[in-house]
């Protein structure tokens, strides 16, 4: 209604995914950004962080946040709806990703291939990833909290010795094996319908391959995103969020603690299975050791940065903890400059980045500078580390309370209480 935006005259209109007008705009508004942001328009260009963000440099790496992004709403259907600790999300990936090689490569002498067209691989890594995770499921409900995660991280452990035994799925431990190419085909004929691995012609303009596959991505993400938020308002969602807040007593209550757990693990392994497959697609070449723990606490803090339970927090989660080490890359990059151009604070840079050996400074930038000062590579888990900590101490919702915080600040101004 206008002007009382929050007067709903019906339990259906409350209970849409975007109740109020200015939030439909707003949506609305910003998908046609993302859609643009790639492009050289003169519309675009003047939002500074579009700007640099559809950028040729960096525009992979956004493709390799909205994999991630896919992958983090997968497990924040597990962890932060259904309240089930995991460690194992990167054994999933790798079971979606393996699928879609077997499914989608090239087969030889030593390989297993079949050479099938994306619409076939791309679902099927996550049907495969989710029929593993019922499979797994059984024994995971059995226990509970630290437990299961321990359980969970079983998996992962269990994943790099099977990419040993089977090298004829993985490939040779040390490189892997060439995953098949983003490109849609009806079958397997020679020249696809639609490349998004190479450059080419869209309509009237020139598209490169990492447009092509930022907006094959950007539309999975949107729709693995409004599925995950869609979930949480169901009875299944209902019944997860129960679960989680007491599984006992939901039990009691009637909700089968069984069947909805392993419909959580289904759920997340689909998720995380398609998201392994996108990601091996995009690197190309991915050894077994990349389905490793590292990367399932990767999302562990994506999930406690951008606020466990949310589909925004998974959202501005990944955001962060993707870009942040080129954004660091960048910092200490600049840092550099003004220690060789002298600038007003080369001083306090100079103690801050070491550019060879001997001359002081705790980050070292120069293949040279080895030793004592730390690499500035390391700086990603140092931040990753300590904003876990500074999140679960002060700010349990992550980047999504803070959000909040803020929104109910300006709602209430000037009025403090």
């Amino acid at each position: 209604m206008r002007g009382r935006p929050k007067l709903f005259t019906s339990y259906v209109a409350e209970s849409q995914l975007f109740p109020t007008r200015i939030q439909k705009v707003l949506v609305v508004v910003g998908i046609i950004v993302l859609v643009l942001m790639p492009f050289d328009l003169p519309v675009i260009s003047q939002i500074p962080i579009v700007r640099f963000l559809g950028d040729n440099i960096w525009l992979r790496l956004v493709n390799r946040m909205l994999i991630f992004t896919i992958a983090a709403l997968g497990l924040n259907i597990l962890s932060g709806l259904a309240g089930q600790v995991s460690l194992g999300h990167a054994f999933f990936m790798g079971s979606g990703a393996y699928t879609a090689v077997m499914l989608g490569g090239k087969g030889s002498a030593n390989l297993w291939g079949w050479g099938l067209p994306i619409w076939i691989w791309l679902p099927a890594s996550g049907v495969v990833a989710a029929l593993v995770g019922i499979a797994v499921a059984p024994a995971a409900v059995r226990v509970r909290g630290l437990y299961l995660g321990i359980a969970t991280l079983g998996l992962v452990f269990i994943g790099l010795h099977l990419s040993r035994v089977f090298p004829e799925i993985a490939g040779p431990g040390a490189l892997g094996r060439k995953w098949p190419r983003m490109q849609f085909r009806l079958w397997k004929e020679e020249d696809p319908l639609v490349d998004f691995s190479r450059d080419g012609d869209w309509f009237w303009f020139e598209v490169s391959k990492n447009q092509k596959t930022y907006l094959l991505l950007l539309a999975l993400t949107v729709v693995a995103a409004v599925v995950a938020a869609n979930i949480a308002r169901t009875r299944t969602g209902r019944a997860f969020s129960a679960i989680r807040e007491r599984d006992v007593a939901a039990e009691i209550m009637g909700v089968p603690e069984f069947r909805y757990k392993t419909m959580a693990f289904a759920i997340s392994s689909f998720y995380a299975g398609v998201a392994g497959a996108l990601l091996a697609v995009l690197a190309g070449q991915v050894p077994p050791e990349s389905w490793g723990l590292l990367l399932s606490i990767q999302f562990i803090a994506i999930l406690l940065i951008g606020g466990i339970g949310r589909v925004s927090g998974a959202l501005m989660g990944t955001f962060f903890v993707v870009l942040s080490p080129r954004f660091i890359e960048e910092v200490i990059d600049w840092m550099k400059e003004q220690v060789d151009a002298g600038g007003i604070f080369s001083g306090v840079f100079d103690t801050l980045i070491s550019t060879g050996d001997g001359d002081g400074g705790l980050l070292a930038i120069s293949e040279t500078a080895l030793g004592y000062p730390l690499p500035a590579s390391a700086l990603d888990e140092l931040v990753y580390g300590l904003l876990i900590v500074v999140f679960l101490l002060f700010e349990p919702l992550g980047l999504y309370g803070i959000w909040m915080k803020v929104r109910n600040y300006w709602k209430g101004w000037p009025f403090s209480y």
